[in-house]
């Protein structure tokens, strides 16, 4: 009883300090109350965290990716350049070179077999190219592309081999296709439309689904080619070494390739975005120097190429129009097969 009446009476139907909003209130300075609060004051970091992560997946660079960045790919821009020389540039030499022997005209040439290898190659390494992206790039427009690509890069093949294997029958390049003295007294006339068909197949259509998703995944890897250190916007000495022969390659790619404005509209849209990105105070890594250090070797090669071959006027009849840009394989067959 003494130590009942020891203690003041509590209002009937009031709780106790201790069950107010139902949180424990233990001895030793509300250590219960700091540990219920605790997810409430994690709360605003999570949920900045999260809008974060969902503005850089649509497309804005965070803070934190702008700082960070990417090494230079030695690994990748060399296997590229490599493979890009061998497989598709080297593609028609060799089956010019090897013997017909080896590879009669009516089985594929050792130049088709470089083709199939640069179709797997090829969207293999641009593959892994975009996975070492510092910015994450949309998936969905990233498959359709390397899709698109291979079904180009593959009727490509086709047109191209029976038109690289009528070279061995007196097939002229510099010449349209019924202008070819093997073409034009073909009976019956139908048959001449077939080869137009098959030349359409080759150098347009397989042309365009083959090199304009290629532009396009380049053009969003360079997007995310963007660092907020002035330092890291430096090229390394294996990337200048390997400018040389990528813009080599390239000049090759959008002249017998017939895409030079395909080429220069991307080339003028990385410009300006390099400007956009100025603006920002964000500087292009070394990955996207090296690209548009190639490119605009490219452009300079390629002034030089049309510059060399304006007065050409069997070239000129071919090439009509204000773009005029010979292909390398035509000035072959007109300037170099015909001497020997």
């Amino acid at each position: 009883m003494a130590a009942v009446a020891g203690q003041k009476p509590q209002a009937r139907g009031r709780p106790g300090p201790e069950t107010v909003g139902a949180i424990p209130r233990r001895k030793g300075g509300g250590a219960g109350l700091s540990l219920a609060c605790k997810p409430l004051a994690q709360a605003p970091l999570s949920c900045e965290t999260s809008l974060r992560k969902l503005k850089f997946k649509h497309g804005s660079v965070s803070p934190d990716e702008a700082a960070r960045a990417a090494p230079f790919h030695l690994d990748l821009w060399f296997y590229f350049t490599l493979q890009n020389w061998v497989l598709d540039f080297g593609r028609p030499i060799a089956m010019l070179v090897f013997p017909l022997e080896w590879f009669p005209l009516s089985k594929p040439s050792v130049g088709d077999y470089f083709h199939m290898a640069y179709n797997v190659i090829t969207p293999f390494l641009l593959l892994k190219l975009i996975e070492r992206s510092p910015r994450t790039l949309p998936r969905s427009i990233i498959y359709v592309s390397i899709i698109v690509f291979i079904m180009g890069a593959s009727i490509h093949l086709v047109g191209d081999s029976v038109n690289h294997r009528l070279l061995f029958s007196g097939y002229q390049h510099h010449l349209s296709v019924r202008e070819n003295p093997i073409i034009k007294n073909l009976k019956p006339e139908t048959l001449i439309d077939s080869f137009e068909l098959l030349y359409y197949y080759d150098e347009y259509l397989g042309h365009c689904m083959w090199y304009i998703p290629f532009f396009l995944i380049l053009f969003m890897y360079f997007s995310g080619c963007f660092t907020a250190s002035k330092a890291a916007s430096l090229m390394p000495g294996p990337a200048l070494l390997l400018v040389a022969p990528s813009g080599l390659y390239y000049w090759y790619l959008v002249t017998e390739g017939q895409i030079f404005i395909l080429f220069i509209f991307t080339f003028f849209a990385m410009l300006a975005l390099v400007l956009h990105q100025q603006r920002k105070r964000l500087f292009l890594d070394s990955n996207g120097l090296f690209l548009l250090s190639s490119f605009a070797l490219t452009l300079l090669l390629v002034a030089l190429w049309v510059a060399w071959l304006w007065n050409d006027p069997v070239l000129r009849k071919k090439y009509p129009g204000v773009i005029y840009v010979p292909e390398p394989w035509a000035f072959y067959t007109l300037h170099v097969s015909s001497r020997h």
